[in-house]
């Protein structure tokens, strides 16, 4: 499976901006889709989730209620819409994949994660 991740650029607090992750490969082995982000010095933390087939979602606290994630399955994309942005919210974006697993938020239970890309929400 290989992600394909982009969308990321350099926003103003308080903006929005729209990640996509475009999948291809073996995506009939994965079931659970995930946006990761990791801040300089920090580990990488979970941010939200999405299962392929029934579409159920999850999100970190810290994002709940303004980002929400989406998947196309006609595409095999799945989005992450970002809005209210802060500055703590400025980090490498990744999308990962992985076989259907309860703890969404548990990043070895990923297999497969794309190049990252990067949000820089401006004070």
């Amino acid at each position: 499976v290989q992600l394909q991740a982009s969308g990321g650029g350099l926003v103003q607090a308080g903006g929005s901006l729209r990640l996509s992750c475009a999948a291809s490969g073996r995506i009939f082995s994965t079931e659970t889709m995930g946006w990761f982000r990791q801040a300089p010095g920090k580990e990488r933390e979970f941010v939200a989730a999405i299962r392929w087939s029934g579409g159920s979602t999850y999100y970190a606290d810290s994002v709940k209620g303004r980002f929400t994630i989406a998947r196309d399955r006609a595409k095999n994309t799945v989005y992450l819409q970002m809005t209210s942005l802060k500055p703590e919210d400025t980090a490498v974006y990744y999308c990962a994949a992985g076989p259907p697993h309860d703890i969404v938020v548990d990043i070895t239970g990923y297999d497969y994660w794309g190049q990252g890309t990067q949000v820089t929400v401006s004070s």
